[in-house]
């Protein structure tokens, strides 16, 4: 019997798509079924960024922006919150050395490692090819 996902999620992996076409059926589905859901304090501060960044363009209707907005409060919620500590940036200047990780991404990585230290079986859910490219290497 395969063990329920226990899930690490990066912003990019839940923000774009919720403003542009929703979760995909099979995302929603992980999430819902996820047994735990993980994120970084980093993953709250990159999405009210992002949330004001999109107000400002003006480009998305404002109750499109609110929807997503709740959405995206309403996942943070289910999550168990890792803090960007001494630890997690201590390790990000060093996480993937052959990689060409951006730093907020070196973060996301060097959190997701500590977290699978102690989550067993804690799987990385992200849109970030690079990401994924640097946890599979890591």
């Amino acid at each position: 019997m395969a063990m329920p996902d226990r899930l690490y999620l990066d912003s990019s992996a839940i923000l774009r798509p919720v403003l542009e076409a929703g979760l995909s059926p099979d995302v929603e589905a992980r999430l819902a079924e996820a047994e735990l859901l993980v994120t970084s304090r980093l993953s709250l501060v990159e999405t009210a960024r992002a949330f004001l960044r999109v107000r400002r363009l003006d480009e998305k209707p404002e109750g499109l922006i609110a929807d997503a907005e709740r959405s995206v409060r309403s996942l943070w919620h289910r999550c168990e919150i890792w803090e960007v500590s001494r630890q997690v940036c201590e390790l990000a200047e060093t996480v993937a050395p052959a990689t060409f990780l951006r730093s907020l991404d070196a973060l996301h990585l060097a959190t997701y490692s500590l977290a699978r230290r102690e989550i067993e079986g804690l799987e990385l859910l992200t849109a970030d090819r690079r990401l994924l490219d640097a946890a599979e290497a890591s």
